[in-house]
C-alpha cells in the first residue's frame, strides 16, 4: 500500500483507542528535497522511492498508534550494525523497541520493514513496506483493534524467543541454495542460521540467544542472518600455563633461542 495512501485513509477514519478516546493525527511539515538528500546521506544509500514520497508530504506524525512516528529516524537512538547495516528507524514503542526499513545499495522503489526489540532479544519481519506498516499500525486504532503490528508487538516475538522456528544447522547451510551455501562457507559450525527472505509476518530470530555477547551475522543485504555464541577462549591461567610449558620446551631443546627472561628462570 501507498503509505500516503494509508495516511488519507486514516485519516478520514473515526479513530480510537482502545479505552474509546478519540484519536486525531497530527503530521509533521515536509522536508525539502535538499534535506531529504542530506538524510540519505546520513543513512549512507538511497533512500526507498516511498521514503522520499514520503517525506515530501511529512516528516512524521504525532498522536498515532506508537509512541514516536518519526521518518527521519532522527528522534531514534538506535543501532544495529550487524544486522542492519544501513538501517532507518521510523518508529518506537517509548521501551526502547524499534521498528527499521531495511534499505539497500542499491535504490529500490520499497523495503522492507523490521521489528527489533530488546526484551526479550529478537528481531521479527514486520512488512513488505512502509506503507503496509502504516496500514497495519493505523489498524491499532479501528475497532476491533486487531493489527499485524499489534500482534508482532505484543505476541509473535515471545513466540519466537521460546520456539526457536526455522533455524538451520551449519550443516544444513552447507546443502542450501547458492547464496546459503556461500554465507555457511564464511562462518563455523558454532553459527545457527535463518532465512528471512521469504517469510511470514512475525518470523524472525533471537538476536540475543546467547547473551549480549551472542555474535551476529549478515549474508550482505540479503535476508540471511546467522548467530552463535562467543568463540570460547582459554582462561588467563590456561594461557599462562600454556606459555611456561612452552617456555620450558623450547630452553630444554635450544638454549640459544632461550631468552634472558627465560634464561633467569632455568
Amino acid at each position: 500500500m501507498d503509505p500516503l495512501e494509508a495516511i488519507r485513509d486514516a485519516q478520514a477514519a473515526r479513530l480510537v483507542d482502545e479505552d474509546g478516546a478519540e484519536v486525531e493525527l497530527q503530521l509533521a511539515p515536509a522536508l525539502a528535497t535538499t534535506e531529504i538528500d542530506e538524510l540519505a546521506a546520513e543513512v549512507g544509500v538511497p533512500l526507498s522511492g516511498e521514503l522520499r514520497t514520503l517525506l515530501g508530504s511529512t516528516a512524521g506524525i504525532d498522536g498515532g498508534p506508537l509512541e514516536t512516528i518519526d521518518f527521519t529516524g532522527r528522534s531514534l537512538s538506535v543501532g544495529a550494525p550487524e544486522t542492519f547495516p544501513c538501517g532507518l528507524p521510523i518508529a518506537g514503542d517509548g521501551f526502547g523497541n524499534f521498528w527499521i526499513v531495511d534499505l539497500a545499495p542499491d535504490h529500490t522503489e520499497t523495503a522492507p520493514v523490521f521489528f527489533l526489540c530488546h526484551d526479550p532479544p529478537v528481531i521479527l519481519y514486520q512488512s513488505p513496506d512502509v506503507g503496509d506498516f502504516l496500514h497495519e499500525a493505523f489498524r491499532m486504532l479501528v475497532p476491533p483493534h486487531a493489527s499485524a503490528v499489534d500482534d508482532v508487538h505484543e505476541d509473535r516475538l515471545f513466540n519466537v524467543w521460546r520456539a526457536n522456528p526455522g533455524t538451520i544447522d551449519h550443516s544444513a547451510a552447507l546443502a542450501g541454495d547458492e547464496q546459503l551455501r556461500t554465507f555457511a562457507a564464511e562462518l563455523d559450525d558454532r553459527f545457527t542460521f535463518v532465512d528471512l527472505r521469504s517469510s511470514p509476518v512475525g518470523m524472525g530470530f533471537s538476536w540475543g540467544r546467547y547473551g549480549p555477547r551472542t555474535e551476529l551475522r549478515r549474508h550482505g543485504h540479503e535476508r540471511l542472518f546467522a548467530y552463535a555464541p562467543t568463540e570460547k577462549r582459554p582462561g588467563f591461567l590456561r594461557r599462562l600455563v600454556s606459555s611456561g610449558r612452552e617456555g620450558r620446551h623450547l630452553s630444554a631443546a635450544d638454549p640459544d633461542q632461550v631468552t634472558p627472561r627465560h634464561r633467569d628462570r632455568v
